[in-house]
């Protein structure tokens, strides 16, 4: 007898932290809790929402979560966006407890391969606080390298995670050979470009790909540190995202062994002239059956990814050696969602974006073993927030599996909960 769709289980759900300030982590791909659980990272805003121009301020920090939530404020940014923050995360590998974000110049760096922005490394346990050169997108689990993109042509492709320039935007050539992903060194603040946007486009390149713009999203790396997966996307118009195109790469972290596991490139009726943008709906990108979206590493070898495969769109785990892909969830998991496993793999968690009538997001746990969905949370979103400013549910584990945090504005403020799943898991991770 196949599984029912779904079962709602009771999850109980409490805020971190009190007062009148606004809290939000950011992205769902990296962990807010430190290695002992107790140090919970965020950024503190003064407002719900704004049109994000740059000279806006975060605070960023953490809360103690042993000492009534207590929130400990180590620097501030003007380098953050409301979906990713400023990229905060613990240099989780590393020696004692240490933190990392973005951060903007005062005034644009001579000569700096991204002269607005750079990273900051804050160490809890000394105070010490070291700069390095690039703006980073994800720091590996070994805590040796980082990757790093750049924010200013998110500020065109895709703004909702972008960083406006501190001065007159930078003019950007579609794919240039000195731009792509660097690799930075977190102990040196070594710098090397391992893969140009000139190389990803000459790579079983396309005739969709002759007068796009080109970039890549959607890093991150292996728990062993040894692979990285990303995103490269293209489009010719950047005002409409669901006209932008998709491959799925994974690679070493030098650049080399560079393996196409997906694409999707697809006619395009929105460049006609006379297409009408606003028939395009807030979600529609979100929900388009060919869109490569928020893939993670279930493990060294293993990607989980929405996206099409074999002209059928669904959740994919993709074998990183084979390029084979099976689905997941096939008659439970039919929507796209921000996925992470639980470390022993044993669960995947998930979210959903709002509802087009009701505006709830639910919060989604998906046993593995069983093919068994558990809807374990819904949350209400303002509809008149819009894309940039929007707040996705974003869940992440805890490293025991027992709470998940979640991003949420259900209570018309932005703030960030922890919700026990400790009775959908058990204590098994």
């Amino acid at each position: 007898m196949p599984a029912l769709k779904s079962i709602a289980r009771y999850c109980p759900v409490r805020r971190v932290g009190a007062g009148d300030r606004h809290h939000f982590f950011g992205y769902y791909n990296k962990h807010p809790w430190d290695k002992s659980g107790r140090f919970l990272l965020a950024q503190q805003v003064g407002m719900f929402t704004a049109d994000l121009t740059g000279r806006e301020i975060a605070e960023v920090g953490y809360f103690d979560l042993e000492d009534d939530d207590r929130f400990h404020v180590v620097g501030e940014t003007r380098a953050w966006n409301w979906q990713m923050g400023s990229q905060l995360q613990w240099l989780q590998g590393g020696r004692g407890s240490r933190l990392i974000y973005n951060c903007r110049a005062s005034a644009p760096v001579r000569d700096a391969i991204y002269p607005d922005f750079y990273s900051t490394i804050y160490d809890i346990g000394s105070g010490a606080v070291r700069e390095l050169p690039l703006p980073i997108y994800v720091v590996a689990p070994n805590a040796e390298y980082a990757l790093c993109v750049d924010y200013s042509r998110f500020q065109v492709t895709h703004p909702t995670i972008g960083y406006a320039a501190t001065g007159a935007e930078p003019e950007l050539s579609n794919a240039p050979s000195d731009d792509g992903i660097f690799r930075m060194q977190i102990d040196s603040g070594d710098v090397e470009l391992v893969l140009s946007l000139r190389q990803l486009r000459e790579f079983q390149p396309l005739a969709s790909m002759q007068r796009a713009i080109h970039w890549v999203t959607h890093l991150e790396i292996n728990p062993a540190s040894s692979r990285v997966l990303f995103i490269h996307r293209w489009t010719e118009r950047v005002e409409d995202e669901t006209c932008f195109l998709h491959r799925l790469f994974s690679m070493n972290p030098d650049g080399s062994d560079l393996r196409l596991l997906e694409c999707t490139d697809h006619p395009l009726p929105q460049l006609a002239d006379n297409f009408d943008p606003a028939a395009v709906a807030t979600f529609d990108y979100e929900k388009s059956e060919y869109q490569i979206s928020h893939p993670a590493w279930k493990n060294d070898d293993e990607i989980i990814v929405w996206g099409p495969h074999q002209g059928a769109i669904h959740y994919h785990l993709y074998d990183d050696e084979t390029g084979k892909a099976k689905v997941i969830g096939k008659d439970c998991l039919d929507e796209n969602g921000h996925m992470t496993y639980s470390p022993d793999g044993q669960w995947l968690l998930s979210d959903t974006y709002p509802d087009a009538v009701s505006n709830e997001r639910l919060l989604i746990l998906y046993d593995v073993a069983n093919d068994q969905r558990y809807d374990i949370g819904s949350f209400y979103t303002t509809p008149d927030l819009g894309k940039p400013n929007r707040c996705d549910l974003h869940p992440r584990w805890r490293p025991d599996a027992r709470e998940v945090c979640i991003d949420s504005v259900h209570e018309q403020l932005r703030q960030m909960y922890l919700v026990d799943v400790s009775s959908v898991t058990g204590s098994s991770v």
